[in-house]
């Protein structure tokens, strides 16, 4: 039975701007996306009966069609049917380590393992751009978590420009683990309380797409200090009010002089940048000895410059 093993590195937002609505109804962003190292396992096989059955060693995850992972094999069934009928179904194994609901992209990352898995498993040859393709049928964010790295992301999150790798920085995650925040939430909230105020013009919307060259800047350049001053999250103008705990941590973190804090994506994980990892050490026992709280998770992990790839064992 012919097997594959993915790592399935997490992500993180080191600048997201809505810059307004799009026509398919969904918005417009300027993202800056970040591999971490921090990565679940995702192992696809084939099974001789047709159809895809998820296994996760997580019970909080759903296994049916609510599943990224399992939509992606789904997906890959449709596309290919001859090769289906010859290999068979699909069966996948999820090792969780990234958490749910916390704006790491998880689910979206799991399902770009289970693109690439299946086309080495069914020998399909397909190029990077063809399985991102195939991945934005899915979610925006699974794209990039395909080439992972350093990437300026557009449109919904799916047109990527690869920037400057940042992977010499640390970072400390921190996320309180019954705290979810739903994306649909926050975009619907955000457009709700801020969407009168969407750029209309051409003109307008060049002048607030003008705002994101200073991080782009300061990434070409290594300019750490000022990576983390051009830190910036629009959905924190919605998750932050909301959830009392978000901020909480965020400023916990900003009291603690890391290169730069803010919540990633959607929430509800805030995360530090550190130069080093004995910064990034020193900060995680800080921030538990001010919140001893055992629902508060927190992960030392390293930027990575590497999307979906075969484990070395």
């Amino acid at each position: 039975m012919r097997s594959y093993s993915l790592i399935a590195p997490a992500k993180i937002n080191l600048y997201l701007q809505i810059v307004g609505d799009r026509p398919d109804g969904f918005h417009e962003l300027i993202m800056v996306l970040q591999s971490i190292e921090l990565a679940d396992r995702v192992i696809v096989r084939s099974r001789s009966v047709e159809g895809v059955r998820v296994h996760c060693d997580n019970p909080a995850v759903p296994v049916d069609q609510t599943n990224l992972a399992y939509r992606a094999a789904e997906l890959m069934m449709r596309e290919f049917p001859e090769t289906y009928a010859k290999f068979g179904g699909i069966e996948i194994d999820l090792q969780k380590r990234i958490p749910m609901g916390a704006g790491l992209a998880g689910g979206s990352s799991n399902a770009a393992a289970v693109l690439v898995g299946i086309d080495l498993m069914w020998n399909l040859g397909l190029t990077h751009s063809e399985l991102q393709g195939l991945g934005a049928e899915l979610g925006s964010d699974i794209p990039f978590c395909i080439s992972g790295g350093t990437a300026l992301a557009t449109g919904r999150g799916e047109k990527l420009a690869p920037l400057a790798g940042l992977d010499s920085l640390f970072v400390v995650l921190a996320k309180y683990r019954d705290l979810p925040v739903s994306t649909p939430w926050a975009y619907k909230t955000y457009r709700q309380k801020f969407g009168q105020a969407y750029p209309k013009t051409t003109q307008e919307i060049e002048a607030k797409k003008a705002r994101s060259k200073e991080i782009l800047t300061a990434i070409a350049y290594h300019d750490f200090k000022q990576i983390g001053q051009q830190l910036h999250n629009d959905l924190e103008q919605v998750v932050l009010p909301e959830f009392e705990k978000v901020q909480q941590l965020r400023d916990q973190f900003a009291r603690l002089n890391p290169i730069g804090t803010m919540m990633s994506g959607s929430g509800s994980t805030v995360f530090a940048l550190a130069e080093s990892r004995s910064q990034a050490e020193e900060i995680r026992t800080t921030m538990r000895s001010n919140i001893p709280d055992a629902d508060l998770e927190l992960w030392v992990t390293k930027l990575s410059q590497c999307g979906v790839h075969l484990a070395n064992h």
